[in-house]
């Protein structure tokens, strides 16, 4: 039965997906397509995104010289892509070492190169250094940044290939040189780079019953406060976690509002609703509709994000005006929540239930099919006794449920799938940078 419904799940979930592309055209799906959007070429010393290489929202921090006798060296892959020139003017070899994802990301380059210009190659001249050429803690030393130019040296198409690096997926990448484009990734195993869309285990969530629930500690059947798509406070079904990681050590942006004083943990990729300019709250916000729902990483003070206000004794979301946003590291594990509207009040500040993409109203669409099978199956299931004489309760979902071990960790499956169909369908800028991380869950 529960493999029938993972199936029914992926075939509705594909066909989700692809509808918009049929309609659309985004990324490389089906039907008729989209005229493909026009790159702009960067200008001489930008840089994309727009903050230091080494910070959380670029390529992260530096992390170590590798050399050829240290541990870390098992982390470097030879690029042997014949599509790609490397001057190797050491003759040692060095220049075609680097990172698996800085491999993938110049092996997609060169195929854009190619594309974009018939006849010229992607070029190579600095890769990983290690005899001290470059300045200290670049990412160099580790395999993460390359230097490049197209093999006819035509400098006029310089700014394009950044343009082009930046479409490749590199995680920083700076027009450094007349010369020559510098791009750059982020550590394999970096805490950045893992990094999802969740929420720590101290988070609290409130529950219908009343009283507040850590929201490490949900369970299928609790109901909790959220919002609908028009800004109404309601109690929504608690499904599932879309990620669930006990040990995890990530970094959380810390958002902190002024009036009334509201303080939430989120990572980079989670989507938080802003208010619009012209919203005072008086009709009451409309979160799911519109481009209000921003990545955490996205959110600056000065914006305004909801928050539950008692008025007159009435119980509402009003706009509240963000006052800082810092970072931090916790280490008290990392949950992503799904409720059955797609929404959740944490510490009193409401939350989408999605990450990675900036799009709250197609994720809870691509969710569909998943709520409705879980409606299905709740439904069938059959309900067991209370301990307490007191009615029923829906039979557990999973083995890890009926084991009395509550809901799985990891990423969720159906989160997973839709992932890979996201990468498949959608281009890089609607995916968030720091990505779900998959692999390395």
């Amino acid at each position: 039965m529960l493999l029938l419904a993972r199936c029914l799940l992926v075939v509705l979930a594909s066909s989700l997906l692809v509808c918009p592309g049929l309609a659309c055209g985004p990324g490389r799906g089906f039907g008729k397509r989209r005229h493909p959007k026009k790159l702009t070429p960067l200008a001489y010393k930008q840089f994309i995104p727009n903050v230091a290489e080494k910070t959380l929202g670029a390529s992260g921090r530096y992390e170590g010289k590798i050399t050829r006798n240290s541990e870390r060296f098992k982390e470097l892959t030879p690029n042997y892509n014949p599509d790609i020139i490397f001057k190797d003017e050491e003759n040692t070899g060095a220049d075609r070492l680097m990172t698996q994802r800085c491999k993938d990301k110049l092996n997609a380059l060169a195929i854009s190169v190619m594309n974009q210009w018939p006849g010229v190659k992607l070029r190579v001249t600095e890769g990983w250094d290690e005899d001290g050429h470059h300045s200290e803690e670049s990412l160099h030393y580790e395999g993460r940044a390359v230097d490049i130019t197209t093999s006819d040296r035509d400098r006029s198409k310089y700014g394009m290939l950044a343009r082009l690096a930046v479409e490749a997926g590199f995680d920083w990448v700076y027009y450094e040189s007349k010369a020559h484009i510098h791009c750059s990734v982020k550590a394999e195993n970096s805490v950045a780079a893992k990094s999802g869309g969740c929420f720590p285990g101290s988070a609290t969530v409130h529950l219908e019953q009343g009283g507040t629930k850590l929201v490490k500690d949900l369970r299928p059947g609790d109901r909790v406060l959220a919002a609908d798509d028009q800004g109404r406070l309601l109690y929504s079904d608690f499904l599932t976690f879309l990620d669930r990681d006990e040990g995890a050590k990530k970094v959380f942006y810390v958002i902190e509002t002024r009036e009334p004083r509201e303080r939430l943990l989120l990572t980079a990729a989670h989507l938080l609703f802003v208010a619009p300019h012209n919203d005072s709250g008086a009709a009451g916000p409309a979160p799911g509709s519109g481009p209000s729902a921003l990545f955490a990483s996205r959110v600056r003070p000065g914006q305004r994000v909801y928050v539950v206000a008692e008025r007159n004794g009435d119980r509402r979301l009003l706009p509240a005006a963000v006052h800082s946003v810092t970072l931090r590291e916790e280490a008290a594990g990392a949950y992503a929540p799904l409720t059955a509207h797609g929404t959740i009040l944490i510490n009193r500040v409401l939350a989408s239930c999605y990450a990675v993409i900036e799009e709250h109203g197609w994720a809870h669409r691509a969710f569909a099919p998943f709520r409705l099978a879980h409606a299905l199956l709740a439904a069938l299931a059959p309900t067991r006794t209370d301990a307490g004489g007191g009615g029923s309760v829906p039979a557990p979902q999973s083995a890890a449920e009926a084991r009395g071990s509550g809901p799985a960790s990891g990423i969720h499956w159906y989160s997973q799938l839709l992932y890979q169909i996201g990468t498949w369908l959608l281009d890089s800028e609607t995916l968030h940078p720091l990505g779900m991380a998959v692999k390395s869950s």
